[in-house]
């Protein structure tokens, strides 16, 4: 494992020594696109090197300067942020609201998802792509380390209630559990569920165990 990458995990767990472990960060997920490299060859160039802006809060991935189109017959969506690094997969997420500007159905989805989707057109400066499947809304979910999942004696693979506080409160029932070594507590939903409890990034919610 890279060193600087068990350096950023351990310092995000030691912050939270001293917290209540069933109050868990919020990451509002906004439409996005993983890429593979042969596609960010065929939407770039042969040459070309995504350019990391900033890092998020799993530890190795970040947000690209880059951007792509994703267009269908009946809609269109500019501006749709690259997250790095490549993955083995080409995959699409985005939001109910987004799926209904593009026209199509898509489907619910779990990170690793490959299911059959509508043609989707992905458009690059150098290229573009047609997509017919990897392209979903993707299932609520919560990150944990192997140590934080223990503590709060949650699985791999396990669903969990969560609540969000506030005076547009509510609980968000269902949500997949995800444990990894390379993994902190984060609790991802995207940005229609996130608006509907007024929820942005960095707030935090309670796991309901």
């Amino acid at each position: 494992m890279d060193e600087a990458l068990v350096r950023e995990v351990v310092r995000r767990l030691l912050d939270r020594l001293d917290s209540d472990p069933t109050q868990v960060v919020a990451g509002v997920s906004n439409r996005h696109i993983h890429l593979t490299e042969v596609d960010v060859k065929i939407l770039f160039g042969e040459d070309y090197m995504l350019t990391k802006v900033r890092d998020l809060r799993q530890p190795g991935q970040y947000a690209c300067k880059e951007t792509v189109t994703l267009a269908t017959a009946g809609g269109v969506l500019e501006n749709v942020r690259i997250l790095g690094p490549t993955r083995k997969n080409t995959q699409v997420e985005m939001a109910p609201s987004d799926a209904r500007k593009l026209h199509i159905d898509i489907p619910l989805v779990k990170s690793g998802s490959s299911q059959p989707c509508p043609p989707l057109v992905v458009i690059g400066p150098n290229g573009h792509l047609v997509l017919k499947k990897g392209v979903g809304m993707a299932w609520r979910h919560m990150h944990l380390s192997p140590s934080e999942a223990e503590t709060l004696g949650l699985k791999d693979g396990m669903e969990v209630d969560v609540e969000v506080g506030g005076d547009r409160g509510l609980i968000f029932k269902r949500v997949w559990v995800r444990v990894g070594p390379n993994m902190v507590s984060e609790f991802h939903v995207d940005i229609d569920e996130a608006n509907a409890c007024g929820l942005k990034t960095g707030d935090y919610v309670r796991v309901l165990v």
